[in-house]
């Protein structure tokens, strides 16, 4: 027998969690971050909305390689008004998505035709804004996919837009309080 075809207890219940914890892990990080370095944070208020609105389209403006743009919501969110930064990272981050829609528009052969993929045209296909709004609202990297399989399937650019901004937003504004939050209950622990 293959020692290599075995996996371990803990093996198995890393490849069903692994995701899990290391979002978890990722998250408490930025938080511990933001209070700790929350001066240096201040002093970003020159940047302010602005900042927030040009890291909300440059980083969704990757196509498949994530960009951490919510941790800019997170923070601003710690030291701006949070209300102000998720709407203002609600209408940077559907521009930044352009790029995919126009690559899936444009005809180009951006992503293989896997199973995820085709998932995603189909359901395009069947109910483009929903899935559009519902993909947005949610940290995730399939929203490329939606937005490549948008262009492919000829969705109309203003409704891609709309449903973009309505999910970007409802999840940048939550982002942003719960980065507002976290300073209040995170911050006395580390005193």
């Amino acid at each position: 027998m293959d020692v290599g075809a075995r996996s371990s207890p803990l093996g198995s219940w890393w490849q069903r969690h692994s995701g899990q914890v290391l979002a978890l892990t990722s998250a408490l990080g930025i938080t511990v971050a933001v209070v700790v370095f929350r001066e240096q944070l201040v002093a970003l208020r020159g940047l302010g909305y602005v900042g927030i609105f040009l890291v909300g389209i440059l980083g969704n403006a990757t196509v498949i390689f994530p960009v951490p743009s919510l941790a800019i919501v997170f923070a601003g969110g710690s030291v701006l008004n949070p209300l102000l930064v998720g709407l203002v990272s609600g209408v940077g981050e559907p521009l930044g998505e352009l790029t995919g829609y126009l690559a899936g528009y444009g005809g180009s052969a951006v992503v293989q035709d896997g199973p995820r993929f085709r998932h995603i045209k189909l359901w395009m296909e069947r109910r483009g804004f929903l899935t559009l709004f519902v993909l947005s609202a949610i940290p995730n990297p399939v929203f490329d996919l939606a937005g490549i399989a948008a262009g492919m399937v000829g969705f109309p650019v203003a409704k891609f837009l709309l449903a973009c901004w309505l999910g970007k937003t409802l999840k940048a504004m939550l982002v942003a309080y719960l980065g507002s939050l976290s300073v209040d209950l995170i911050g006395p622990w580390l005193r």
